[in-house]
């Protein structure tokens, strides 16, 4: 934690209330945003319990499983699940606009823009906390493998039709929510406990009644006596005042509530499929729904708080104004949605289970670069997040006090402007340091060149270096013409904020196809071509073998669809 978030975490704990972190909002929020509150079997993962899902604060659709260790119910949540989903998701599919893209042409080998379909805009999904997300993407990986009918008519429990899509999009969120940055799946804890700081530790603010307490104390209670009773609270009957839908459930509501209830849904159930006449039949029908109305209830009672705290918590969110780089980052969310929309609509197959090694290393590479741009960005777009990296010694704040025109050596000499500044910061910058500014929208560099002294001979501060004014050398973004471009170079006067970390993060190394994956990184992923090696007699000199599929097709196999996961013993508590 950076000492600004700890001064703001003392400061809360002394006055009782949250204290801002930021000032402006670093996350996108989407018009119509979809939310989506889960609830969870207690001692079974993934054995969804009920959900509160929507786009209207006032209209929320209630779905609930009576039984949740019944197959049949669970896939018939799934089902009422995709249909109040799926055509959230897919509303945004057709809206298109212009744009383009660089690829790399496949017989010259250089980067070329070709214009491409970028959707208008993308579907965001919300949840509670961060189990809420964990549980989106257990949905997911538990749905996208399911076979129905039309996959296998032998199938002994097909599923909908339309429940492995659903598991595709989930996953693919599951996934883009560990990019830093990305806002298509967003925990509202995650949200606020980056905009404020409370008095509790980051474990205590996953729970969103307790987080708001913090935020919004009643009157006459402290943040701390607000959020304890948000916590422990409890009505004459035991239960809960802010049920953590966070998406277990509490203890006390299923020993005393829900377990009871769930119960004389079973009996009323099996005495209605062992009777054998008509008229007690329908009496124990009319009990099993009514003890499914009443879990659907206790469900809503427990669903209804969550749902309305995420939606408060949208509202403070829309109070701050949105940073000036938010919308780079939700293109590229835009980006990633319109990709996966186009791989689902060209019938590719599901996601694998597990990335071969370099999916994986792909995909760790893009989350470290997106991190540090996401860093970069909010310093750059709130004075407060910048402070912390003042304070560390990552960035600076200066005024221009005087510029000298200089020129590099060589036949075409280029303009190297020493500018020099006075600040109040001590960072720290070592010989030939490079530092980096905003301008117009990239990063401009210079080369630290030397301390200068503040008016009373320099002061040194004894945590680096010295108070007082910086000497840099200008090197980029002034054109390539003899005099800078204008606007170019700074201008005495000119109040700038300079980091010691780069804007853009580089490329990494160029990583081999997945198909030629070495051996020592577990080899090509199951179904690839097998390594051509000269003089095995496989493909030498670059015959039609060398270009040859496992399986006789032209280049590499196709990736086999994977098989479900086996049935166990727990599928049929």
């Amino acid at each position: 934690m950076s000492l600004i978030g700890t001064l703001a975490r003392l400061e809360a704990v002394d006055t009782g209330r949250a204290a801002p972190l930021t000032t402006v909002r670093h996350r996108h929020l989407a018009r119509h945003p979809l939310v989506l509150v889960p609830l969870t079997t207690a001692g079974e993962a993934g054995a969804p319990l009920g959900a509160l899902v929507g786009t209207e604060r006032d209209a929320p659709r209630l779905l609930t499983v009576a039984q949740p260790r019944d197959r049949d119910l669970r896939f018939a949540f799934l089902a009422e699940l995709a249909d109040a989903v799926l055509p959230v998701i897919e509303a945004y599919a057709d809206d298109v606009e212009p744009a383009e893209r660089g690829e790399t042409d496949p017989e010259t080998g250089k980067r070329v823009k070709v214009e491409v379909e970028l959707c208008a805009d993308a579907p965001q999904l919300i949840v509670p906390n961060r189990p809420g997300v964990d549980f989106v993407r257990l949905l997911g990986r538990s749905m996208r493998f399911r076979r129905t009918a039309e996959d296998d008519p032998d199938a002994a429990h097909p599923a909908p039709p339309r429940v492995p899509l659903l598991g595709r999009w989930l996953t693919h969120y599951g996934e883009r929510a560990r990019v830093p940055g990305s806002c298509l799946l967003l925990a509202m804890t995650d949200l606020l406990g980056r905009h404020w700081a409370t008095g509790q530790s980051s474990l205590e603010d996953q729970h969103l009644g307790a987080l708001l307490a913090w935020l919004e104390p009643p009157e006459g209670l402290t943040g701390a006596e607000a959020a304890l009773r948000a916590e422990t609270g409890r009505d004459a009957h035991g239960q809960l005042l802010c049920p953590p839908a966070g998406p277990a459930t509490d203890p006390a509501f299923d020993n005393r509530l829900l377990a009871p209830a769930v119960e004389r849904y079973d009996r009323a159930r099996r005495a209605h499929e062992a009777a054998e006449d008509g008229a007690y039949a329908e009496e124990q029908l009319a009990r099993a729904m009514a003890a499914e109305r009443d879990i659907a209830r206790m469900l809503a009672a427990v669903l209804r708080p969550t749902w309305d705290a995420v939606w408060r918590g949208i509202d403070l969110l829309r109070e701050l104004p949105e940073g000036a780089r938010v919308a780079d980052r939700w293109t590229r969310d835009r980006w990633s949605y319109t990709g996966h929309r186009d791989r689902v609509r060209a019938g590719e197959p599901p996601q694998p289970r597990t990335d071969d090694a370099v999916t994986a290393a792909r995909k760790l590479a893009a989350r470290e670069s997106a991190q540090a741009q996401l860093e970069a960005a909010e310093a750059l777009d709130d004075p407060l997040v910048l402070a912390a990296h003042r304070l560390a010694g990552q960035a600076f704040v200066g005024e221009v006090v005087d510029v000298v025109m200089e020129y590099s050596e060589g036949k075409r000499p280029a303009p190297r402007p020493l500018v020099t500044l006075r600040t109040d910061d001590a960072p720290q910058l070592a010989e030939r340091a490079k530092v980096f500014r905003s301008l117009d929208g990239r990063a401009q560099t210079a080369v630290f060149v030397a301390y200068g002294t503040g008016p009373g001979g320099g002061t040194d501060d004894g945590g680096g270096g010295p108070r007082g004014t910086v000497v840099l050398r200008v090197t980029d973004r002034m054109g390539r013409a003899k005099t800078p471009a204008e606007g170019s170079v700074p201008q005495k006067g000119d109040v700038i904020a300079w980091t010691l970390f780069e804007h853009d993060v580089r490329g990494g190394p160029k990583l081999p196809d997945p198909e030629d994956t070495p051996w020592t990184h577990g080899g090509p992923p199951e179904g690839a071509a097998p390594p051509v090696f000269p003089g095995t007699g496989t493909g030498t000199g670059g015959g039609p073998a060398a270009d040859a599929g496992t399986d006789g097709s032209e280049g590499t196999a196709a990736r086999p669809l994977p098989e479900p996961d086996p049935v166990t013993e727990e599928d049929f508590l």
